[in-house]
């Protein structure tokens, strides 16, 4: 579930600020290519939260 609303999320946020830089730069708006990217965008976010580890870091020790 959490791989299918991050998803959802990518694709609404990537396709608005596609929408709103095409909008400010007066250039055509395309739909796929917000799609394509949020698609990318998602892969990418995938790919970091498995490489960040989870466990916490051990405490320094302080001399």
């Amino acid at each position: 579930m959490q791989y299918l609303m991050t998803l959802v999320w990518s694709f609404l946020l990537v396709t608005m600020l596609n929408y709103v830089v095409s909008s400010v730069l007066d250039a055509d708006f395309n739909f796929a290519t917000g799609a394509i990217i949020s698609v990318i965008f998602t892969v990418l976010v995938f790919i970091i939260s498995a490489i960040i580890p989870n466990e916490p870091t051990p405490d320094a020790e302080h001399h």
